[in-house]
């Protein structure tokens, strides 16, 4: 992956929800691996949140963020594997616009090498909504830092080519790829 050496770096605002039956806040290890690797890489993590997983309270949460001016980015994990109860991919997917396929193929086929075939019970998945980029990853801290690592980061960097997100979300100060 290359980067255009005459972009520079936007740092965007993220939003940060973590799903899970049985963590508190103290106990979020993946939201605050997240939270340090956003952070680390220049990005500003507006807000955070630990929800039960319950689609409506997800999607009420997800929905204000998508509608708020300030949120660009929402990372959210937990919730996208076949355990009982879990609901991430039926809490978000009908908030988007338009669903980005290749962040869940891409997920699960670099989980292949760590995994092997249980990566098919990954339901990583992407979207756009309202200008906000969503991500739903699973609640690992080894899934978060993978996917953060290889696919969100880059694709959060508006030096990255040929093409990246950054111009594609509300009040990007970066032109859309050619």
């Amino acid at each position: 992956m290359r980067k255009h050496a005459n972009r520079e770096f936007f740092p965007l605002n993220i939003a940060l929800l973590t799903l899970s039956d049985s963590r508190s806040a103290e106990q979020d290890s993946s939201g605050d691996l997240l939270q340090q690797l956003a952070g680390d890489a220049g990005h500003r993590v507006l807000q955070r949140s630990l929800l039960p997983h319950d689609r409506y309270q997800i999607r009420a949460q997800v929905s204000q963020w998508i509608a708020s001016s300030d949120v660009q980015v929402i990372i959210i994990n937990g919730g996208t594997g076949f355990a009982a109860g879990n609901c991430t991919p039926e809490a978000i997917r009908p908030l988007f616009d338009s669903e980005v396929e290749g962040f869940g193929e891409q997920f699960r086929q670099l989980s292949f090498a760590d995994i092997g075939s249980s990566s098919m019970q990954s339901r990583a998945l992407a979207g756009m909504a309202n200008g906000t980029l969503l991500f739903a990853v699973p609640g690992s801290g080894g899934a978060c830092r993978q996917a953060w690592e290889a696919l969100i980061a880059p694709q959060l960097d508006g030096r990255t080519g040929p093409c990246n997100f950054v111009a594609h979300v509300k009040n990007s100060p970066q032109p859309a790829c050619r």
